[in-house]
């Protein structure tokens, strides 16, 4: 407790200085900028294409049918976040190959849609949530439908073949990116058009790409959705796959295979370790590769960052188990530094994973379901400590003193 109140007060000493020091401008391909302390009133389209600073993962609990999702977004939007990543299960909007195959009772649910019926209710509902108040949608799209999957029944397996992934991805980028018909259907939803796309999440892993090693057929698939985005959006922006444990070693496998390189616009990293200033040392690992590799001038997101506070709950993965307080401590201290770090480190922002955890008992309990600054038992939502500490600093880093959009910044 002690040290996290020593943390605390070392904080408050820093706000000063960050508020000065610190400009967080992110800037796009169009060569716009956008300071996070933006007067109220910014127009979300004026967004750079390129993201935002201060993230969350909505997933799990958050976008269940027992959760207030507005008003979970409006939390969301006061605690000072910017950007969702989502992810985007193409084995759920695209289950069937055909439209004959389509159960009669859910045929309605679907759309005919780049060769093969889909499913867009459940990303239409958050899309449009996030637009309403301004926030930009990371999606990461991933896990294969059986009827393209290299190994049908198995979860983490890659595509069969790389067409149906680009076709899908297409489809997206024509609903939700720029002049998408999501928004012309929808005209009282002020657009915030989705520019960026990741493809596919930590691939080294076998339960999410069980072919390794991974980096030669990753690409393949890197290279039909880049043609496949650029295609439908030519300023969209590819995002690879979120890269964890020995993340800047993996980066050099996929940088070795021939034309990866021009293959993605923004590096992701999951920089999981125990000590928060151990991510900055990851960080800097993988800038090292980037910059060997000719792309100094290529930016990092850390589209997952998190210490779960599953000590004595669940099994401790990548060695970030902690307690509650621990939990918000660690990420009040990893949050100055990401920010003070951040021109250097050429880091267009991060994402905290994740927004709610589902911490209710279960016979095989994972880490990560302990992760969120909120969590979900029972059917009741209660803040964590590390809700309040993520508020302070992310305000603190855009320079308000609150928000009721994402784009409305009440200034200190």
């Amino acid at each position: 407790m002690r040290r996290r109140q020593l943390m605390l007060a070392a904080a408050a000493a820093l706000a000063a200085a960050l508020v000065v020091v610190v400009v967080l401008v992110v800037t796009g391909s169009s060569g716009t900028h956008r300071s996070a302390a933006s007067p109220a009133g910014t127009a979300a389209s004026h967004r750079s294409v390129t993201g935002e600073l201060v993230g969350v993962t909505f997933s799990g609990p958050v976008l269940s049918a027992h959760v207030n999702l507005a008003r979970q977004l409006d939390a969301a939007v006061g605690a000072g976040v910017e950007s969702l990543r989502v992810a985007v299960n193409w084995s759920a909007l695209q289950p069937y190959e055909r439209f004959s195959e389509v159960p009669g009772a859910q045929r309605a649910e679907f759309s005919q849609t780049a060769g093969a019926p889909t499913r867009f209710v459940d990303l239409d509902r958050i899309v449009a949530g996030a637009a309403a108040r301004g926030l930009s949608v990371l999606p990461v799209v991933e896990y294969a439908p059986g009827w393209d999957a290299l190994r049908p029944g198995q979860l983490g397996s890659p595509p069969r073949s790389t067409q149906p992934y680009a076709s899908f991805l297409s489809a997206l980028v024509k609903r939700y990116g720029p002049d998408g018909t999501f928004w012309a259907a929808h005209r009282e939803i002020p657009p915030v058009p989705v520019r960026m796309w990741q493809i596919w999440n930590e691939p080294h892993f076998v339960s999410y790409w069980s072919e390794q090693p991974f980096a030669r057929s990753y690409v393949k698939l890197l290279a039909a959705a880049q043609a496949a985005v650029k295609a439908a959006d030519p300023g969209a922006k590819i995002v690879l796959a979120g890269l964890a444990e020995f993340s800047w070693q993996y980066l050099a496998q996929i940088y070795a295979v021939p034309g990866a390189r021009e293959l993605f616009d923004v590096v992701a990293i999951h920089p999981y370790t125990a000590d928060p200033s151990g991510v900055i040392v990851i960080l800097q690992r993988v800038r090292a590769v980037m910059n060997r590799f000719g792309d100094a001038a290529k930016p990092i997101l850390a589209t997952e960052i998190t210490w779960p506070s599953s000590q004595g709950k669940a099994p401790p993965q990548f060695g970030v188990s902690t307690t509650e307080d621990q939990q918000a401590a660690r990420l009040g201290a990893v949050m100055p530094l990401l920010a003070a770090d951040r021109a250097r480190l050429g880091l267009l922002g991060f994402y905290w994973y994740t927004w709610m955890g589902d911490e209710g008992r279960r016979a095989m309990p994972d880490a990560f379901d302990f992760a969120g600054l909120q969590k979900y038992v029972g059917g009741d939502v209660t803040a964590k400590p590390a809700l309040s500490v993520f508020k302070r600093w992310a305000l603190l880093i855009e320079g308000c003193s609150a928000k009721s959009t994402a784009e409305a910044c009440a200034p200190h």
